[in-house]
């Protein structure tokens, strides 16, 4: 109520109106109204906006941008080489993060340090690194992280983005540059950066500058933050041997799920399997799908090899649904070949054997639609 009445007092306004108090809900940032508009996908600036262009207000109102929102900065650059992971959780496109709520959690505990607050995940391939991102993402879409992480944008970033077309020296130090520039401007970006032991080497032509010695002094001067993924041995192959790279960041270990967690995960991914293939998964087939990937599969890693496992069994499912069975290939053949004898017969005025070949034609033609009918 008190920031209703300070928004009409602002407005001129003498009296507090149903706009005020969603100008108020909107200003403040947090709370069940702030969350469900952010849920339905509701940008809270915009949502302001709108409010103050009805009322007939100019007034931008820049310094009381709501503590929720989202407010992308100036960063082209960076747009066009990385996926804002918070702009497309907000439009739903990202899989729910299933059993990594321990490992999130510790994600946003080393992001809130004063020092040392880059936190590498370190895991096998396929255990689900990319996917806690994705959950820190979703958390902070849904405001349900510390006020030191409000209207963060997680991008994830690949190096091998950003070294294409750069065909001369110096071009690929000047675009990673111009991010770092950029990110340092918007100050509101965590860099998430998958197969992190990449930065070592990358772009590091003749005489050039590699991408890890160009990221380091923001690093060091905190003007960068990052999330690293890599493997166990990636990181000890290469990140364990740069000393000033290794202690800017935090590692937290990502084990594989056991079998129990690796069914919830793909519980919770099934409805989007579903809509995808449009085939029904049932509890048993998750099941068998975890319990004999982990036997037949041992040099892949839950939950990935079971989830492949589900989409290719569910995709071959699908694609029988389209081709045609034998049979009802023979049907259809057949009932071709009866129709052109039928049609000669008229011709050649045997109508006792055009009319024995029309009941054959009949009766193949009702054949035909049972077994297509069954089929479908």
């Amino acid at each position: 109520i008190e920031l209703s009445m300070d928004e009409a007092r602002k407005l001129g306004h003498t009296y507090v109106g149903t706009e005020h108090i969603l100008l108020g809900l909107i200003r403040e940032g947090e709370g069940i109204a702030a969350r469900i508009m952010n849920n339905l996908g509701v940008s809270l600036n915009k949502a302001r906006q709108q409010v103050l262009q009805l009322l007939g207000s100019s007034e931008m109102m820049s310094s009381h941008q709501p503590s929720g929102g989202n407010s992308a900065a100036n960063t082209p650059t960076l747009d066009s080489l990385a996926r804002d992971l918070t702009a497309i959780a907000r439009e739903g496109g990202l899989d729910p993060v299933i059993g990594r709520q321990k490992e999130i959690e510790r994600v946003i505990q080393v992001l809130s340090r004063r020092t040392k607050n880059n936190p590498v995940l370190i895991g096998e391939p396929g255990v689900g690194k990319t996917a806690i991102a994705e959950g820190l993402a979703q958390k902070i879409v849904n405001n349900e992280i510390p006020e030191t992480l409000r209207d963060k944008r997680v991008m994830t970033l690949d190096m091998g983005t950003v070294v294409a077309g750069t065909k001369y020296r110096g071009e690929f130090e000047d675009r990673l540059k111009k991010i770092m520039d950029e990110i340092r401007q918007a100050g509101n970006i965590i860099l998430f950066i998958d197969e992190l032991h990449t930065l070592i080497g990358a772009g590091g032509a003749e005489g050039a500058i590699d991408a890890s010695n160009i990221l380091k002094p923001s690093l060091a001067r905190g003007e960068l933050q990052c999330i690293g993924a890599t493997t166990l041995d990636e990181y000890r192959k290469y990140i364990e041997k740069d000393a000033a790279l290794e202690r800017r960041f935090q590692p937290i270990q990502v084990d594989e799920p056991n079998a129990e967690n690796a069914i919830k995960i793909l519980h919770g991914l099934r409805d989007r399997y579903e809509a995808h293939h449009r085939v029904k998964i049932t509890d048993e087939a998750i099941e068998q799908a975890v319990h004999l990937s982990d036997r037949y599969i041992p040099d892949r890693f839950l939950p990935d090899k079971a989830i492949d496992l589900i989409d290719e069994a569910a995709s071959k499912v699908r694609l029988q649904s389209f081709t045609v069975p034998p049979n009802l290939k023979e049907l259809e053949g057949r009932l071709e070949e009866v129709r052109k004898e039928k049609d000669a017969a008229v011709q050649s005025q045997e109508f006792e054997e055009a009319a024995a070949l029309r009941d054959q034609e009949q009766k193949l033609r009702e054949e035909l639609e049972k077994t297509k009918k069954d089929w479908k």
